[in-house]
């Protein structure tokens, strides 16, 4: 697995043609499980998703030569693709049986499975559907605590649960690219603290201009290529704390 920063030039996240479209494409499959009578709320949702991301980015199974390095090799070689699908019932007991990782979050559960080609899904995996993931928060998610990871998203765009979990698995491997070695591993010993929330209109715009990762989607599906729709805004990142009333950090990407 690579560990170093993808070239803006070439980031995997640009909606432009780059040498990434060339190569054979690989998806990294995420199944939501979406019980009929108990759906997970959908802050939960998509901070376990992020969260699922980074476990399969950081296990042992995905550096070195460990039996699913190639795969994500060959993933992060091309577009970083993410798909979610959702699961219920005898579809989850069968998505939970085949390798990967399964990631809880307060009611959510996601499992992560190593990359696969864009056409070579596992047959368990490709009945799942991709629709049906709309999910709602029963109350208003809490204020996020400004010294952990935030994922912003775009408060202009609307996008169904399962596309928003792709795109905030998005922000945090962009985040995951740009910290240390010592600033990965108190992550992952933390247990990947992070937030995902929307920001506020009035300072998407700082967000978006303050040198922070940040995911352009492919527009592939629901939104329009180039969108900007996640900022990560990890605290090792940042130049100056955001909510100090210090200027915004300057670094361009």
């Amino acid at each position: 697995m690579s560990q170093d920063p993808t070239p803006v030039s070439d980031s995997p996240f640009r909606s432009e043609p780059s040498a990434r479209d060339t190569a054979p494409q690989f998806v990294l499959p995420l199944v939501v499980r979406i019980e009929r009578g108990d759906p997970p709320a959908r802050t939960d949702a998509l901070e376990t998703a992020a969260r699922a991301v980074l476990t399969v980015l950081s296990d042992e199974r995905s550096a070195g030569d460990g039996e699913w390095a190639r795969a994500m090799r060959d993933w992060q070689d091309a577009r970083i693709r993410k798909v979610v699908r959702r699961a219920r019932g005898a579809e989850w007991r069968r998505a939970e049986a085949l390798p990967g990782v399964t990631v809880t979050g307060k009611s959510a559960e996601v499992r992560v499975f190593p990359p696969v080609p864009l056409d070579g899904w596992p047959k368990d995996l490709a009945r799942l559907q991709v629709s049906g993931t709309d999910l709602d928060d029963p109350e208003p998610p809490l204020p996020a605590d400004p010294a952990a990871p935030v994922l912003w998203t775009n408060p202009d765009l609307g996008m169904s649960a399962g596309k928003a979990m792709a795109q905030a698995g998005h922000a945090a491997q962009l985040a995951w690219w740009e910290l240390s070695e010592a600033e990965r591993t108190a992550w992952r010993e933390a247990g990947f603290p992070l937030a995902v929330r929307t920001a506020d209109p009035a300072r998407w715009s700082e967000l978006t201009g303050a040198g922070l990762p940040l995911v352009r989607d492919a527009g592939f599906t629901e939104i329009a290529p180039g969108s900007c729709t996640v900022v990560a805004d990890h605290p090792a990142l940042r130049r100056e704390p955001y909510g100090t009333g210090g200027p915004a950090p300057t670094r361009s990407e």
